[in-house]
């Protein structure tokens, strides 16, 4: 098994209460070369507990949008394999080790994580049924291929794939978009079971607000990838 560098990038937006578990949890993993912060303009915080770890850190001066982070990282960082995760998986994040093995030997290009059965309950969710389904009917259309975890944040991915990534949104429309455009390359995934956790947006205004804007956001997407095909 040839691991070649191993790049993990967190982009965190106001986690002061989450990242430090994140961090220790990304640390168990012994395969990991590099865990790369990126501060998403946080308005709490999350830059004084990021000072007490050994990682790599990019600040941004304001938020620019999950999207604009990734993005950055996958054009400035050196790298073999590149993985994403959310800053809110507290300790669960060490389960990156399994999206990480079958990337690294070579089973498959990239792995998306599937999360138990318990926490996609939808009633608690506020909304993401109608953001799940919309995703994983834009990701049908463009591809033909049924995938269940499209929206999920936590994924490793072959170097080489980045480089057909033409089309990065700033936010919530960036897994979607990645998704279609790995697989609109004939490059080869697989849907890894995790036991991770993290906070989920409740039934409140505020949390179907946020529900709104990412389905917004992720049919912004679907449409600036019909017109630029």
């Amino acid at each position: 098994m040839n691991n070649g560098r191993i790049l993990i990038v967190v982009p965190v937006y106001n986690e002061v209460d989450k990242i430090g578990d994140t961090i220790k949890g990304l640390k168990k993993v012994k395969l990991i070369d590099e865990i790369l912060i990126i501060d998403d303009g946080s308005t709490d915080d999350t830059a004084k507990v990021l000072e007490k770890f050994d990682v790599s850190i990019i600040s941004l001066s304001k938020n620019k949008g999950k999207g604009y982070a990734m993005r950055k990282a996958i054009k400035d960082k050196e790298y073999d394999f590149i993985g994403f995760v959310d800053g809110d998986l507290g300790e669960t994040s060490k389960e990156v080790e399994k999206l990480i093995k079958p990337v690294i030997s070579n089973e498959v290009d990239f792995t998306i994580a599937k999360f138990p059965q318990s926490s996609s309950n939808t009633k608690t969710k506020g909304g993401f049924g109608l953001v799940k389904k919309l995703a994983k009917k834009g990701v049908y259309f463009y591809t033909k291929k049924e995938i269940n975890t499209s929206l999920s944040g936590q994924r490793v991915y072959k170097k080489e794939i980045m480089k057909h990534m033409k089309y990065i949104p700033n936010r919530y429309g960036i897994e979607v978009a990645m998704t279609i455009q790995a697989l609109q390359n004939g490059f080869t995934f697989k849907e890894v079971p995790v036991n991770m956790t993290h906070r989920y947006t409740d039934r409140s205004l505020k949390g179907f607000k946020h529900r709104g804007k990412q389905f917004w956001d992720i049919l912004k997407t679907l449409i600036v990838m019909f017109f630029r095909r």
